[in-house]
């Protein structure tokens, strides 16, 4: 299902991503939602999953518990 606002996506990615990598997260599963649409329910949701997670790892890395902006 996609995401209309942050408040919406699961607490695993909520709780951890700064605002600004929330809202890569949701911009990207969203359009690979739109984009796997033809695609089984369960496959699709975890294909979106895989390409928000890669592009929140574009712009953002893991500095111990924490996920920081790359320079």
């Amino acid at each position: 299902m996609p995401y209309a606002s942050n408040l919406e996506l699961p607490a695993a990615v909520r709780d951890h991503l700064p605002a600004h990598a929330q809202d890569i997260f949701r911009e990207a599963f969203n359009s690979a939602m739109d984009e796997y649409d033809g695609r089984g329910g369960e496959q699709r949701e975890k294909l979106a999953f895989k390409v928000a997670w890669a592009a929140v790892k574009r712009s953002y890395r893991k500095d111990g518990p924490r996920w920081v902006a790359k320079h």
